[in-house]
């Protein structure tokens, strides 16, 4: 069976459906190396999005590319309630 091939078009698009909504975040390092947190959606451009996290240890906001998620650097997860 051949996988559906997901582009930076389906990537945007996903991530559209979870402005504004808290989610968990996880980036991966390198090494065996990862960040998790969770955060709200803040805004969403047409090369990246921020998250503004939870965690007041955090300075302002991250932000992300589309392609990052694309290549599994980075993944998103709407928190649920």
């Amino acid at each position: 069976m051949i996988k559906e091939v997901e582009t930076v078009e389906h990537v945007k698009q996903r991530i559209n459906g979870f402005s504004g909504e808290r989610v968990r975040v996880k980036v991966e390092l390198g090494r065996n190396k990862s960040e998790k947190f969770t955060g709200i959606l803040s805004g969403i451009y047409p090369s990246l999005f921020t998250v503004e996290p939870d965690d007041k240890g955090y300075l302002g906001k991250t932000s992300y590319s589309y392609a990052e998620v694309l290549c599994g650097s980075v993944k998103l997860k709407k928190i649920n309630g």
